[in-house]
């Protein structure tokens, strides 16, 4: 049974003791850590202060972030909310663009890119040509007297969704304890100490200014007292590439300590001698949506605090935690402890390298559900490069939504990490992608339907931009709404699926009129193309300057790309598929799949590896960070191991020609792809080299050096391939299970299908699995070893596949026990 840290008091914000109640968590100090006692697959936890950004501990309700250092002189917890961009609404879309498009197409087919990527730079790239930026919204300090301390400890408690710290100065146990509650909209700090009267300390709530730009920029703010309890930021957004910046907000603290005294001087709180504290953080902007900022700011933190008003720190904390867990509990990895899972994360993870440590595996794939539940909720926005944690008014690409490869990866695991009500802000983004999209479309190619590229941000964009080189991915719309397809292959949903049907046609319309016939008759491809973000070596192609950047670089423009090709293949199919299932379009679905079976297939370059071109192109860059022209194996459907055996070769030595190195979000690529060709070895190897060289001390992806969390969701979806595929028709067991994962547990991970399955397994071999069916459909599944099924205690009838697996029937809602048969 779980438990966890309740205060329990009637009064608002005025905790007494601590208690437990047994509805959620363990421990009331961190003695756990001392004893060696806790779940090293959901603890994470430090001996020393974060030195850096990059080190600290993430929390988040969605909407409200927040990264705490556990310092002990100083503590600061650097603040985010998801709408606080640069900017405000704007369109980036450029008329008459699709008039320059033929001449285009024929100078990329007549081997001419630089003159193709010239005309594309100054007639088709969106207005700006660069998008808004995410913001740091503000920091809290909080100043204390206790420079040197001893018995140091900070920690992330996965399972309560809480950053702790604790430490001991002058005789006394000082803790502060950080979560962000989704019921209530709020960030809480508590701070307790085992003496009365021992806290005391300054605190400033600080705005954040891009002082890059100038000390004086456009964006602005305002640090206030709030009468003698509270403290408050009050600001604007940045104007930003012409853009005029509309968005307005507040940050709000609000302290309520127990004992000694507390006043306001200025900006600054100051108390003194508490027996304890607790401080509620609270923001907003005017932001609506991304055509309407007529919200306002101040009434809505107002409402944030009136709706807490009578309610407790346990109240608050115990509310949290159980909407917390109702998300997270619904999925768990177990694998094997070692000496080393008990170390201090980061030691534990320099010692991985020499040592085998299977559970830290179970922990990173924790700490990606971990991260989606914090970053991406129902009605928030969808999580960017950075999920929701962002310190820089200048951040790496922007932080913004990648859809070459990030925002994608991002939610690779939300469907089989049981997460699916997670997946609505991607779902709820890409049908507002489609309003600017289809202007796009209309404007800068004269087609119907909708067309959105490799950028967006907040105020849904969807015109190519940065330029040439990268926004000729025309494809970007269309690999989104692969995500939407896929959610419907978890859930069985009609009614979600009539409701995103025009999305899906919307994208198939604009490549029935984009695809155009090879000159040669190779078949249809799009042109103008690119494959991100690797620039091909071959007749045409060389640096050059830029007029669009300023920069002496390479273009990609090309035709047919390979990946273009793949996400268009799949994007067809799975129209065609929601035509049958909601018996509309059947003749329009039959052009689209005759369009399909005509347009280029993957090639086998003279080399013997996949050709990331339709020309048989060498690459400039070798050892290139992107995958593009293995969508199809993964995350795309249209090269399998079983299926098409005459493309794997030619997988398997792209991977090996571009190694097992690369940024985070690469590694965590390399490990689906090594997964689907049914290599655990490699898989592990590679997630191995990710924990050593491309994860920060708390998990987070880097991308050489810039935190990102899309490495980190790819590699939580790694490690559910390699125990679980279902994309094939059959849910396949342990498909790519590496030798030192040979027992374990995974509960609550969904199969296409509409299934959710408990596994069990040892020395290699599944023993027990738990299949429950959501939907009723018919169950393929394939545990690599003989097994009987059940049914509330009933023998159920089985058949066996070509695979070697089992099928049968199933009703919904009814659970079905297989058990390996004992030899």
């Amino acid at each position: 049974m779980k438990h966890i840290l309740l205060i329990m008091c009637s009064c608002m914000f005025c905790p007494l003791a601590y208690s437990q109640d047994a509805s959620n968590s363990k421990v009331s100090n961190s003695q756990f850590i001392d004893e060696q006692s806790f779940d090293p697959t959901s603890i994470l936890w430090y001996q020393q202060p974060a030195g850096v950004w990059e080190e600290a501990l993430p929390v988040g309700n969605g909407r409200l972030g927040a990264m705490v250092f556990g310092g002990n002189a100083e503590e600061r917890i650097q603040l985010n909310e998801e709408t606080y961009w640069t900017g405000g609404p704007y369109s980036s879309v450029v008329k008459g663009g699709a008039e320059f498009l033929p001449e285009i197409q024929r100078l990329i087919f007549n081997g001419k890119p630089l003159e193709a990527h010239k005309l594309f730079g100054r007639h088709m790239m969106g207005y700006p040509v660069e998008q808004m930026k995410y913001q740091s919204l503000a920091n809290l300090h909080l100043f204390f007297e206790d420079e040197e301390v001893t018995d140091y400890q900070r920690w992330l408690d996965l399972e309560t969704s809480t950053s702790s710290v604790q430490y001991k100065a002058h005789g006394v146990t000082f803790r502060r304890d950080v979560l962000s509650s989704t019921p209530d909209q709020v960030i809480v700090v508590r701070l307790t100490a085992d003496q009365p009267g021992q806290i005391s300390f300054r605190a400033q709530l600080r705005g954040v200014r891009n002082s890059t730009h100038s000390n004086y920029a456009t964006d602005y703010f305002r640090m206030d007292g709030v009468g003698d309890h509270g403290l408050m930021v009050n600001g604007k957004s940045a104007d930003y590439l012409g853009i005029e910046g509309k968005l307005r907000y507040r940050a709000q603290l609000n302290a309520v300590p127990e004992g000694g005294s507390m006043h306001v001087k200025g900006a600054e709180l100051f108390i003194k001698n508490a027996d304890a504290v607790t401080l509620v953080f609270a923001a907003a902007t005017n932001f609506v949506n991304y055509n309407d900022i007529s919200g306002d700011q101040i009434a809505r933190v107002n409402d944030y605090f009136n709706n807490i008003r009578n309610k407790s720190f346990a109240e608050i904390s115990d509310a949290a935690i159980r909407d917390y867990q109702s998300l997270y509990q619904r999925a768990e990895l177990t694998l094997a402890n070692t000496t080393n899972s008990a170390l201090p994360t980061d030691e534990r993870m320099a010692a991985f390298e020499t040592a085998d440590d299977p559970s830290l595996a179970a922990l990173a794939y924790n700490f990606g559900r971990y991260l989606l539940i914090s970053s991406s909720r129902p009605g928030t926005e969808a999580a960017n490069l950075q999920g929701i944690w962002n310190e820089s008014q200048n951040p790496s690409w922007d932080s913004k939504y990648t859809t070459n490869i990030n925002t994608e990866m991002n939610y690779w695991p939300v469907e089989s990490g049981n997460l699916s009500d997670c997946a609505e802000p991607l779902i709820t983004m890409v049908k507002e992608l489609t309003d600017q999209g289809s202007q796009v479309a209309r404007e800068h190619y004269g087609a119907d339907g909708w067309v959105f590229h490799q950028n967006t941000d907040l105020w849904r964009v969807a015109a190519p931009m940065d330029g040439p080189t990268w926004g000729t991915f025309t494809v970007g719309g269309a690999w989104l709404t692969t995500h939407l397809w896929e959610h419907y292959l978890y859930t069985l949903d009609q009614e979600y699926l009539e409701e995103i049907y025009p999305v899906l046609k919307g994208s198939v319309e604009f490549f029935m009129d984009f695809l155009v016939e090879h000159p040669d008759g190779k078949g249809l491809v799009t042109n103008p193309s690119n494959s991100p973000e690797n620039p091909p070596k071959g007749p045409g192609y060389e640096y050059f300057y830029d007029e669009v950047t300023g920069m002496y670089y390479f273009t990609t423009i090309c035709y047919g790309a390979s990946m273009d090709m793949q996400i268009i293949t799949d994007l067809f199919a799975y129209y065609a598929k929601a035509t049958e299932v909601l018996s509309r379009d059947q003749d329009y679905a039959k052009k689209v799949l005759d369009a399909r079976s005509r347009i280029m297939p993957p090639q086998i370059g003279s080399d013997g590896s996949l050709q990331e071109w339709a020309e048989d192109y060498e690459q400039l860059e070798d050892k290139h960070r992107h995958f593009s022209h293995m969508y199809g194996l993964y995350p795309g459907n249209v090269i399998s191991a079983k299926r098409t055996p005459q493309w794997i070769d030619g997988c398997k030595a792209v991977l090996e020609q571009r190694g097992d190195g690369g940024t985070g979000f690469s590694r965590g690529w390399k490990m689906n792809l090594w997964a689907r060709l049914y290599d655990g070895e490699r898989a592990h190897k590679i997630f191995k080299g990710y924990i050593k060289e491309q994860a920060y001390p708390q998990l987070f992806a880097k991308c050489n050096t810039p935190l990102q969390v899309d490495g980190t969701f790819g590699v939580a979806a790694g490690i559910t391939e390699m125990l679980m595929q279902s994309h094939e028709g059959v849910i396949d067991l342990l498909p790519a299970l590496p030798s030192s994962w040979n027992a374990g547990r995974f509960d609550g991970v969904c199969a296409r299908g509409a299934f959710e399955l408990d596994m069990q397994w040892d020395q290699n071999q599944i023993t027990r699995v738990e299949v429950q069916s959501k939907k009723g459909q018919t169950c393929r599944i394939n545990p690599k070893t003989e097994v009987d099924v059940t049914v509330n205690g009933t023998t159920v009838s089985t058949k066996p596949t070509k695979d070697g697996g089992i099928e049968f029937e199933t009703e919904p809602g009814e659970t079905y026990v297989l058990i390996a048969r004992q030899p």
